[in-house]
This record gives structure tokens, C-alpha cells and sequence, in this order.
């Protein structure tokens, strides 16, 4: 277990070994501490002539999500334009997302003209994983990267903007695999995070960060623990948590959600905040069959009988969910169980319960085709792709 002190606080050990410019400007270093989160780097330039001219790694769009310990090259920005006997300065931070917090700096004289011109690029040295291995490197084609990265992300910054209360005491209602509560335990290391789901899917964790090059010691972070609990029946006292999180998972309770909004207000502390991910049964990913059609509408447009009889005898275009695979008739289990949520709706319901909204984002699809089967749906309700949301419990 790695001993951090708490609430972001904890030192990280990097060391830069090596910074030269002969002339193309290079910069090694060593992670001794298991994982650093969002690196951004800074190559300063100032020429003989006192100008200078600042180069960012994260400003050309490669977003350094984290990376394990050991060693790494990372080749700067360059350029033809610098001349000789220019002096650079290299500032290496991590926690970019959260402005950066400086954490190693080197400096070189140019010895030449730069041959070309080019960007950054990271690469591994020796025994240390590839870059091209870890999930942030393929985007979101990669499930991993979904969870772990930009889901614990977009809840981290974008919507809880880091508010104290994420490192409290919090609570995720239908956490699937445990991924983005693991992601969020290991960044904003909270008191305590009890993720729930019934299916247990986060038993399959420690394999799936094994196979992500995650190290070992993180793996079961302090505070950190899943239950296979029903959300609506929970089995926490009253105003027991600071934070309840629920990312795509209340459009899958079975036989609807009511219940399981009561139970998370109950268990939501006065002034607690509640973020929601719920999935829009009208919009475009609203139906969880993407995997079988390309019309993101079909459910609307197809008789149910002829829905399920595709379904059912289709072979889906699996995506990736770190090696789980489902059969077409779960799919379909799925698909019945369903709650038609909508935006309007769901703010509806929330406030009833005595939730304010503080904070929301709304992804719209671009164009939507009218066609005859789908003129009894409102505009609104079919061109609202996602919602993202976070309410204070106020009564």
C-alpha cells in the first residue's frame, strides 16, 4: 500500500536526468513514485537577442493522462527559427488539470540550429511500459481510458470543480466495474468511496488494471470499497455522505428509479451534492443497441417484436469494455429494462425531492432526421443526446 498523506497532498518524485540540446532539444526524466497524474511541460526559449517564446506540451492536444514509474524521453517543440546559443528552460508539472503544480526544472544552452521543425513526443526508456500501452494513448475507443480517465475527469473538474466534498465521504450508485471510482479515489483520495452495484462487476477490477499497466499498490487505494448493494434499498444511515455520483446507471434500474432517488436523498447529507449521468432513452445513445444498428432511433421506429427479433439474431460490433462480452439476449434484457428518462423529466423529479441544479452540460446531436415515426416526439427530447448534472440537496 503506498503511504499518501491525504487530500492531494502527497510529494512526487521526479527527477529529470537528463536535458540537452545538440540541437534538437530533449528531456529525460524519472517517475520514482507509482503514478503521476496530467503532465504538462514548458519549454521556455530565450533567444541572444532577449526575446523569448514559451512552447506547452498540453496546448498541442496531447493529454498526458498519467503515467507509472519509470523512465522517459520526451522530445520538445522545436523549431528552425531558434538560433544558436539560445538558452531553454525545461518545467515539467503534473495535476495540469487543476493548474499545475511545478515539480522538476532543467535548463541547456542551444548548441546548433534545430534541423526541423516539430512537436512533443513521449516515449518510454528502457524496461518502463510503452506509452503506446497506456489506455490515455488510444483515446476513447478504449474502455479504460472512458472510466478511469475522462469519466473521473469530467466529474473531478468539470462538474465538482474539485469541491471538498469529493473528499469526503461519497457514495456511486451503480459503479459497473469500479474503474471510475478508482480513478477518483487515486486523484482527489476522498475519506471514504463505497461504490455499489448488484452485478459486482467490480470484481473483474484488479484484472482489468493489471492489464492496464496500472501499478499493483493502487490498485485497492485507502477508503476505497465496493458492496454489492441494491440502490433502492441502501444500507447507509441517514445523511451519511457528502457525495453521491451516479454515471449511467439509474436508466438501468429495473422497474424504475424512484425509489432510488428517495434513497439517495436520504443518505445525502443537508448541502450534499448529487452528480447524475442518467442515459436519454429519446436521444441518440438512449437505447444501449449501437452495438446492432446505425440508426440511433430504430427503437422508436420499430415495432417491438421486429426490434427484438433483430436483436436477437444479430451479431453486435462489440466495443470495448476491458474484455466483457454480453450475449444478444442481454442486450435485449437490458434494452426491456429501461427507464424513459428525459431532461425536463428528470429536473422535475429532482427538485420534488428538494434538489437545486448548481451546475449542468447538455450534448446536443447536431442533426436530427424527422422521420414519419418519430413526428409524436418532441424536438427537445429527441435532439438532447446527454445531460451531465450536479444538484445540492437543499431541503
Amino acid at each position: 500500500m503506498v503511504d499518501w498523506p491525504r487530500h492531494g497532498c502527497r510529494s512526487v518524485s521526479l527527477k529529470i536526468t537528463r536535458f540537452s540540446a545538440d540541437p534538437n532539444p530533449v528531456c529525460e526524466f524519472e517517475l520514482d513514485e507509482p503514478i503521476l497524474f496530467d503532465l504538462d511541460a514548458e519549454l521556455i526559449v530565450d533567444t541572444p537577442d532577449g526575446v523569448r517564446s514559451q512552447h506547452f506540451l498540453r496546448q498541442t492536444g496531447l493529454d498526458i493522462s498519467w503515467l507509472p514509474n519509470g523512465r522517459y524521453r520526451l522530445e520538445c517543440a522545436q523549431s528552425a527559427a531558434w538560433s544558436t546559443g539560445a538558452r531553454l528552460s525545461i518545467i515539467l508539472r503534473d495535476r495540469a488539470n487543476s493548474g499545475g503544480r511545478e515539480r522538476a526544472r532543467a535548463e541547456t544552452m542551444l548548441s546548433g540550429r534545430p534541423e526541423w521543425e516539430s512537436g512533443w513526443r513521449l516515449g518510454s526508456l528502457g524496461d518502463t511500459v510503452p506509452v503506446s500501452s497506456l489506455s490515455w494513448s488510444e483515446g476513447h475507443q478504449n474502455w479504460f481510458y472512458r472510466h478511469f480517465d475522462h469519466a473521473a475527469r469530467t466529474i473531478i473538474h468539470l462538474f465538482f470543480q474539485e469541491d471538498k466534498r469529493l473528499r469526503g465521504r461519497v457514495l456511486d450508485v451503480g459503479c459497473g466495474d469500479g474503474i471510475t471510482d478508482l480513478g477518483i479515489a487515486l486523484r482527489m483520495q476522498p475519506e471514504e468511496l463505497i461504490g455499489i452495484d448488484p452485478f459486482r462487476g467490480y470484481q473483474r477490477l484488479p484484472e482489468i488494471c493489471r492489464t492496464h499497466h496500472l501499478p499493483e499498490q493502487l490498485i485497492q487505494p485507502p477508503g476505497l470499497s465496493f458492496r454489492a448493494d441494491d440502490a433502492n434499498q441502501l444500507d447507509f444511515e441517514d445523511n451519511r455522505f457528502d457525495a453521491v455520483l451516479s454515471w449511467g446507471s439509474l436508466e438501468h434500474i429495473a422497474g424504475g428509479y424512484d425509489r432510488a432517488l428517495t434513497e439517495i436523498r436520504r443518505v445525502l447529507r443537508p448541502g450534499g451534492l448529487f452528480f447524475a449521468h442518467p442515459g436519454l432513452y429519446y436521444g441518440s445513445v438512449g437505447n444501449h443497441l449501437g452495438e446492432f444498428f446505425e440508426d440511433p432511433w430504430i427503437h422508436l421506429k420499430l415495432e417491438e417484436s421486429e426490434l427484438r427479433q433483430r436483436v436477437l439474431s444479430g451479431q453486435p460490433r462489440y466495443m470495448d469494455r476491458a474484455g466483457e462480452k454480453s450475449s444478444p439476449a442481454q442486450y435485449w434484457q437490458w434494452y426491456k429494462e429501461l427507464n424513459p428518462i428525459t431532461v425536463d423529466g428528470f429536473e422535475r423529479e429532482l427538485r420534488a425531492l428538494g434538489f437545486e441544479p448548481r451546475r449542468f452540460a447538455l450534448r446536443t446531436d447536431p442533426v436530427v432526421d424527422y422521420s414519419p415515426e418519430l413526428q409524436s416526439h418532441a424536438i427537445s427530447t429527441l435532439g438532447l443526446a446527454e445531460l451531465y448534472l450536479v444538484c445540492e440537496l437543499t431541503a
